[in-house]
């Protein structure tokens, strides 16, 4: 589909009868995509990454050359927390770069109608104003501890934004929060906070240990959305939003670190101490970002941080377990 400057807003986009490729299908994302897509009338997509390396434009061309999707939820990413992406610099911003470049680049030489990109709630500067809205990117520095793959996120907003201006390729940004629940990474090493929280919390509960060790001092703010409702608005983005700047994704309230952690033991039931280790670093002190336009657009979040958090504690253990039994075998 290509727009029209005076067609840039205000177009209800139909998924009904659509192919739609979800780019990152088993990821926790992509897997929540593909969920909340079955209930929409359209051909769902995906491809394996032994079938294409989305690094490589010369795999990602031909297949979208031969599938032909109309829609595309770019949700294919390298993705870890702090310590990862402080350990793998190189491979954080080259990955993404080239994994975005070749999507994007296919979507239009293919004629994608319409594609939804990914971004990350890390693209804003470390000390940006609070709550944070679109506008702030590109204000101040970056928290140095992710800021390779937030380059590379920052670099595939604006490539939808060139493409729409050069083309007029109908290629959308949204930015999501911290997201968790199903499918989500349990590895201490690359894992995200809550995540890592659960898992920390099980192991020395079912150990009957006496504390769990949270990096920093707690008090860092952060906003998490269950990757359910983040589906949802992307879904809804896909059909009701047509404009160049890209769009915040998030649930609209934030808590410590230090709360957080208390909330996980609670629900995982850890009943001992948290410490704190001062030798690892807070990162950005704090991070809610402004969803007021999305919500002028009619989405909600729907499902509460305890809801949420119970959910994905459910989905560990199944994984869990699955995953302990396999290695018995």
């Amino acid at each position: 589909m290509r727009i029209k400057p005076e067609d840039a807003s205000g177009r209800l986009y139909t998924l009904a009868g659509k192919r739609v490729w979800v780019a990152g299908h088993r990821g926790m994302v992509g897997a929540a995509l593909v969920r909340r897509l079955g209930r929409e009338q359209c051909e769902i997509l995906t491809v394996e990454r032994t079938n294409v390396d989305l690094t490589r434009q010369d795999q990602v061309v031909p297949w979208m050359s031969e599938a032909r999707p109309q829609a595309v939820f770019m949700a294919a990413a390298k993705v870890g927390g702090i310590l990862a992406n402080d350990s793998y610099p190189a491979q954080f911003l080259y990955d993404n770069l080239m994994i975005e470049a070749n999507v994007v680049h296919a979507a239009f030489t293919t004629g994608v109608e319409k594609m939804v990109f990914l971004g990350s709630s890390c693209v804003y500067p470390k000390h940006a104003p609070q709550p944070i809205t679109e506008d702030a990117l590109l204000s101040g520095p970056l928290e140095s501890t992710n800021e390779w793959y937030a380059i590379a996120k920052i670099a595939g907003i604006k490539l939808a934004q060139a493409y729409r201006k050069q083309h007029g390729c109908d290629f959308v940004s949204a930015m999501p929060t911290n997201l968790y629940g199903p499918g989500d990474s349990y590895d201490l090493q690359a894992s995200h906070v809550l995540p890592a929280l659960i898992r920390k919390a099980h192991e020395a509960k079912m150990r009957g240990e006496r504390e769990i060790v949270i990096w920093g001092t707690g008090t860092p703010q952060r906003e998490f959305l269950h990757v359910d409702d983040c589906a949802e608005a992307l879904v809804h983005i896909m059909k009701v939003y047509s404009e160049a700047a890209h769009i915040n994704v998030g649930s609209g309230e934030d808590l410590a670190i230090i709360d957080l952690a208390r909330l996980v033991a609670e629900v995982v039931g850890f009943k001992g101490e948290i410490a704190h280790d001062l030798s690892k670093p807070d990162g950005t002190p704090r991070k809610l970002m402004s969803s007021e336009k999305l919500r002028a657009l009619g989405w909600r979040p729907r499902i509460g941080l305890r809801e949420g958090i119970a959910d994905a504690y459910r989905a560990f253990l199944k994984d869990w377990s699955a995953s302990r039994s396999g290695a018995s075998d």
